[in-house]
C-alpha cells in the first residue's frame, strides 16, 4: 500500500505509519453491570413507561404586524390633561401579553412619556385579540404594541 504524502512548510513528504491497533485487547465484561435487586431481568429504560416530559412553550413572541392582524376590539387612551397642558405627544411602546383566549394578560411600559405611557397601558389592558393558533391549538404570546398620541390641531 502507498504511503500518504504530506505538505507542511512547502515540503512534501511522506507520512509517518502509526501502528495499527492490536487485537489482544479483551472485550468488555457484562458481569460488573448490576442486575435487579429480586434478580430479575435488568429493567428497561427506554420503555414507554419513563417517558421524559413534552416540554411545552410557555409565551411566543410575535410581530406587532402579526399582532394587530388578530385586534379585534380596541379602546383609544383618554389624552393625560397634564400631557396637553405641557403640550407633550409622541409614540409610547409597551409590551403586552396576550392570553391563549386573546385577553390581556400583562402590559409592560417599553418606552415613552411617564403620563402617556400610564393612559396607553391602561387602554391597551381592554384591547382584545383573537388567540393565536400554533399547530392549530392557541398558545400565549407577546407582542409590542405601540400608541401614538397627537394633540390635537
Amino acid at each position: 500500500m502507498a504511503q500518504p504524502i504530506v505538505i507542511k512548510n512547502g515540503h512534501a513528504r511522506t507520512a509517518a505509519k502509526t501502528p495499527a491497533p492490536t487485537t489482544d485487547e479483551a472485550a468488555p465484561s457484562l458481569t460488573g453491570i448490576p442486575v435487579a435487586a429480586n434478580g430479575g431481568p435488568i429493567p428497561n429504560l427506554m420503555s414507554s413507561a419513563s417517558k421524559a416530559p413534552t416540554p411545552v412553550l410557555q409565551t411566543m413572541s410575535i410581530s406587532q404586524g402579526v399582532s394587530r392582524g388578530l385586534l379585534v376590539k380596541t379602546v383609544q387612551p383618554s389624552y393625560p390633561g397634564s400631557a396637553l397642558r405641557l403640550h407633550i405627544e409622541g409614540p409610547v411602546e409597551l409590551m403586552a401579553t396576550i392570553s391563549k383566549n386573546g385577553d390581556i394578560t400583562a402590559v409592560k411600559i417599553l418606552k415613552g412619556d411617564e403620563s402617556l405611557a400610564r393612559a396607553a397601558a391602561q387602554a391597551v389592558k381592554q384591547w382584545k385579540y383573537k388567540p393565536y393558533l400554533l399547530n392549530g391549538e392557541p398558545v400565549e404570546i407577546q407582542t409590542q404594541v405601540t400608541v401614538n398620541f397627537k394633540l390635537p390641531r
